[in-house]
């Protein structure tokens, strides 16, 4: 079983296909895990394999990862444990694709490590706005249930954590004036429900300096199929040119 380990943290990988490479950052929200993509509209894992080096992940406790929960900076100990796996695979700069909550990670990945990231594609990226937040206390609740069992962990630790983590607006891990300096080139898919607001995608792409957007995308299966090439073509546009 793939591990990358450091730092009493563990995490779960898995790689697919060859080529430029692409970190895949699954939805799921808490339980972000590389299971979940079966579950997508478009599923990467058996769709970009043909042309690309994909590189699948577990969250840090999703899934088959583990590891300690960082009240301080929790976005930043996931965006650590990213660039952990890239340093681990020997990889310089690689695409990250992220859907759901992936679309927050990456984000906070290219503001961390912006060296790292050529580009993105965003897939109904979540957002708080118009009242949802309740709905991501839920969630993350309900992961704090599962993770309460570990004898490592307080009680009170992962109440700040979650509290923490999900303490702001827009899309959490990062802010409107990051996003509005970040320069790297980013596609997104916005989503149409509460927990993926349609409003959310759209700010991004109105606020980032090389954003992109096609919608609609997932309401029909010629506009999946759409989607699918227009992903595949925007990658391909921004691999890095000295890139073999």
């Amino acid at each position: 079983m793939p591990q990358c380990e450091y730092d009493s943290t563990s995490i779960h990988f898995e790689t697919y296909g060859n080529g430029f490479p692409i970190l895949l950052i699954a939805p799921g929200a808490m339980e972000s895990a590389i299971e979940m993509w079966a579950g997508a509209t478009i599923d990467p894992l058996t769709t970009y394999a043909d042309a690309f080096r994909l590189i699948a992940m577990d969250q840090r406790n999703a899934g088959q990862s583990s590891g300690p929960v960082d009240t301080a900076d929790p976005w930043g100990a996931y965006a650590r444990d990213q660039v952990a796996l890239l340093d681990h695979l020997g990889i310089e700069q690689c695409h990250v694709m992220g859907a759901c909550i992936g679309g927050s990670f990456a984000l906070k990945l290219i503001e961390q490590a912006p060296r790292r990231v050529a580009a993105a594609v965003l897939m109904q990226p979540v957002g708080i706005t118009a009242g949802n937040g309740p709905l991501y206390e839920q969630m993350w609740r309900s992961w704090a249930t599962r993770l309460s069992a570990r004898s490592d962990l307080t009680s009170e630790e992962i109440e700040v954590f979650g509290n923490r983590m999900w303490r702001d607006d827009f899309v959490v891990s990062v802010t409107r004036d990051f996003v509005r300096g970040c320069s790297t080139p980013l596609l997104v898919l916005p989503g149409t429900d509460r927990y993926h607001p349609q409003a959310t995608g759209r700010e991004i792409v109105e606020l980032a300096p090389a954003g992109e957007v096609f919608e609609p995308w997932n309401d029909s299966p010629h506009h999946v199929g759409q989607a699918v090439e227009i992903i595949r073509d925007f990658l391909r546009a921004h691999i890095h040119a000295g890139w073999k």
